[in-house]
């Protein structure tokens, strides 16, 4: 599917990185490359000033799952914000892919646990966080998977959830593609990131998958929120 085609979402083309037989080299520098291009498009660091560090305090550690962590650099971010901050936090990192924890196994993880383990996984076992967030997990997911997920973060969180996503859309599509060539032999951040824009929903669309207790959000630049607040609400 080219760019112009982006009416409809891409469900059935599949990321390079998915597949369990891709470049185990190419792979290990798309994890690494992860840290910058999440650096720049993610907005994980608005979101922990308002909507993360507000339920934060010095002495209680405040607990986190992180569902699908990928280059584990989302938690690693957040743990050292939050230390920064001289704020307690505490976060679990789940993914289900053995060669995502290869990939952390030799980086700095303080104040975060990282396990091969699937949601499902999490809730069988009865575990239970003070909030659940993923980013860039729900572009993966078909109509069938969302709601499973939807349920299992709200089984596993007390408080809170956010699930911090792409927004389909042409003009992210050509920047990140202008942006990303010269990565595009060497890992697999080009062609698997232009894919993922093109399977990401639009907030119309993704409000259509969810139940009304769920709040899509846009978020600049071209990112949604899938946020359930207990607290807030």
């Amino acid at each position: 599917m080219k760019s112009g085609g982006m009416a409809h979402r891409d469900t059935e083309s599949r990321e390079f990185m998915d597949e369990p037989d891709c470049d185990p080299h190419r792979l290990e520098r798309t994890y690494r490359h992860f840290t910058t291009v999440n650096r720049l498009v993610s907005g994980w660091r608005r979101i922990y000033r308002s909507r993360i560090r507000p339920h934060l305090t010095a002495h209680t550690p405040t607990t986190v799952l992180d569902i699908g962590f990928g280059g584990g650099d989302i938690p690693r971010a957040l743990a050292r914000w939050a230390a920064a901050d001289g704020l307690a936090l505490r976060i679990t990192a789940i993914d289900p892919d053995p060669r995502a924890i290869l990939h952390v196994r030799g980086l700095p993880t303080a104040d975060v646990h990282f396990e091969q383990a699937s949601s499902a996984h999490l809730v069988a076992r009865g575990d239970e966080f003070d909030m659940v967030i993923s980013n860039h997990v729900l572009h993966h997911l078909d109509a069938r998977e969302v709601g499973p997920l939807l349920d299992d973060s709200l089984a596993l969180s007390r408080h809170l959830v956010i699930h911090n996503d792409l927004s389909r859309g042409r003009l992210g599509y050509h920047l990140y593609a202008a942006a990303t060539v010269p990565l595009a032999r060497r890992s697999f951040v080009h062609q698997d990131g232009l894919l993922s824009i093109r399977r990401s929903y639009r907030p119309p669309e993704l409000r259509a998958q969810v139940p009304p207790q769920w709040r899509v959000e846009p978020m600049f630049p071209q990112r949604l929120l899938l946020t359930h607040d207990r607290v807030g609400r």
